[in-house]
């Protein structure tokens, strides 16, 4: 009795069970296993058929897993992402800018040895579990939070790089895991921690605390370390965007574009890991990755001395869609009126919902965009944010034209008023630079000087004389016009300001030039001499008049001649 041959799919799982040395010559040769369904008499066949009858309830568990609804029975993933961003107008003028993704992971990594990484980035993953890693909160900051004008940030962080971990109490030698894991930190985030050692780590005792769940809080599994000289910059940013679910090609992601980021007056990028609660009876723990970057866009450079703002003038980019692994993605935009005129804001296009809180002592309210809203980009098919003041802004707010080197200057203009008996004090500030070579003055060390300022004002005129004075002075009627019958208009100057710029050692060049030209005077005169002179091979003279004397008298005598 003949067996009808299976489909592809059961022929293709059952070769698999049949002994290590007949696979090849069964997926190349099909037609050789027929017979032996027939009831061939061969070695080859019956052992065939034995293979073929020990992988037939291997191949009935595969076939099973396969059918039909066999991957939607598996276990649903642990881990969720939620990125957000918070977009706050500062006092000062300037817009901050805070992205947050979080990435929570139901997995205790000391224990269960995770091999499997969905959201979680598994180089960290892997250091938490190796290095018995309790927490770490790593920062790269370039610039210094003003306080005094932005008010206060989300998250502080230092200049420079910042690293503090703990260390689980099972570890044993907490120094040499610091060291080693510094090490590999600096290659994960192309950052210069591996120059961090015993002479700028310390313990702390009274400052950072856990931030997560602790049991216990011995300082000796704690280390602290800042590298103020490390300098942010696009190597540092590209591997913590790596780090990233959907890393930047969609959602807030896409937003984060380096040449943007780095042209602010603030940034500062972090990573936080810390062990959470998984339940309310906190019976289990799960991990919490925080990633942060907080930048500062100076609002008068990217909005060409305007006061108002968008998604594009700030990041050239605008949002097209959420990140498909996220389960909440959302944009605040803070609309409090806390300025001192209370200029009322308009965000475009407008908010489904707004969020009321107090966060850092006082009342926010914040428009919220939810991007899983389908219908938030569907209609525009992208979402720029534009914020606007109602009021408009009155002639003359502030004109600022930022310089470009080598080609303008620095223009501000500000319109004021002053109270009386008051002292105003207006500073700006800015970087030093070298300057080339040919664009230095012949006294350089002298310094260099900044155009004086120009203040105009119309003084009122009974400060500044009675009008029948001002009248019976053509001279003074002509260089100070009159605006009105109450004041007059008066410009004053202040004295130019001498800045100290570095210069270079301008005898160096002198020097060099003075020896580049020795060795190729030489060089060149020699080799000059040897290309161009003719040499000539001069014969042996025949002798002078002794010669001939002395050779006249030994042929006399018979000897031979000279």
């Amino acid at each position: 009795m003949g067996i009808r041959r299976p489909d592809e799919r059961a022929a293709l799982v059952i070769a698999f069970g049949f002994p290590g040395r007949h696979r090849k010559s069964l997926l190349t040769r099909p037609s050789y296993w027929m017979p032996a369904f027939r009831g061939g008499g061969s070695c080859w066949e019956a052992e065939a058929a034995a293979g073929m009858a020990a992988a037939m309830p291997l191949a009935l568990l595969v076939l099973l897993l396969l059918g039909p609804g066999g991957w939607s029975q598996a276990e649903p993933p642990r881990d969720t992402l939620r990125e957000e961003l918070v977009i706050t107008p500062l006092p000062s003028g300037d817009v901050a800018a805070t992205f947050q993704f979080r990435t929570r992971w139901d997995s205790e990594l000391q224990r269960e040895r995770a091999s499997h990484y969905r959201l979680f980035p598994k180089a960290l993953g892997q250091l938490i579990a190796k290095y018995s890693l309790r927490e770490l909160h790593l920062s790269f900051t370039q610039g210094f939070w003003r306080t005094r004008y932005w008010g206060s940030p989300f998250l502080q962080a230092p200049s420079g790089a910042e690293l503090w971990v703990w260390f689980q109490d099972t570890v044993t030698d907490v120094d040499r895991s610091w060291k080693e894991l510094s090490n590999v930190l600096s290659g994960i985030f192309c950052a210069s921690l591996n120059f961090i050692d015993s002479t700028n780590t310390v313990t702390p005792t009274a400052s950072f605390k856990p931030l997560g769940l602790a049991n216990d809080t011995d300082h000796y599994f704690l280390r602290y370390a800042v590298l103020p000289r490390e300098v942010v910059c696009t190597e540092n940013l590209t591997p913590w965007k790596k780090l990233l679910p959907c890393s930047s090609k969609a959602g807030l992601s896409v937003l984060l574009k380096a040449d943007r980021l780095f042209h602010t007056s603030y940034h500062s990028q972090a990573v936080h890991i810390r062990p959470i609660c998984r339940n309310a009876r906190c019976t289990r723990v799960s991990w919490e990755l925080r990633q942060t970057l907080s930048v500062v866009f100076d609002a008068f450079v990217t909005g060409q001395g305007k006061k108002e703002w968008s998604l594009f003038r700030m990041f050239s980019r605008t949002l097209t869609e959420p990140c498909p692994l996220a389960s909440e993605s959302r944009v605040y935009v803070d609309i409090t009126s806390y300025n001192q005129n209370n200029e009322p804001l308009e965000v475009s296009p407008p908010p489904t919902t707004t969020y009321q809180d107090v966060i850092l002592g006082s009342r926010k309210t914040y428009a919220v965009y939810d991007l899983l809203d389908t219908a938030l980009i569907n209609s525009s098919r992208s979402l720029n944010l534009q914020l606007k003041w109602k009021r408009p802004p009155e002639s003359g707010y502030i004109h600022y034209q930022p310089a470009q080197d080598r080609l303008q200057p620095h223009l501000l203009e500000m319109l004021i008023q002053l109270p009386a008996s008051s002292v105003t004090k207006v500073s700006i500030q800015f970087e030093r630079a070298l300057l080339k070579w040919t664009e230095y003055t012949p006294d350089p060390n002298h310094g260099f000087y900044v155009s004086p300022s120009v203040l105009s004002a119309l003084v009122p005129s009974v400060v500044a004389g009675t009008p029948v004075d001002w009248e019976e002075s053509p001279l003074f009627s002509t260089l100070f016009p009159v605006s009105d019958g109450s004041s007059y208009f008066v410009r004053l100057y202040t004295e130019p300001l001498l800045v100290s710029l570095p210069t270079p050692d301008f005898s160096m060049p002198y020097n060099v030039i003075c020896l580049t030209c020795t060795v190729v005077a030489v060089c060149y005169g020699s080799f000059y001499n040897l290309l161009t002179r003719t040499f000539h091979i001069e014969e042996p003279s025949t002798g002078g008049l002794a010669k001939r004397l002395a050779n006249l008298i030994r042929r006399v005598r018979g000897v031979p001649p000279l």
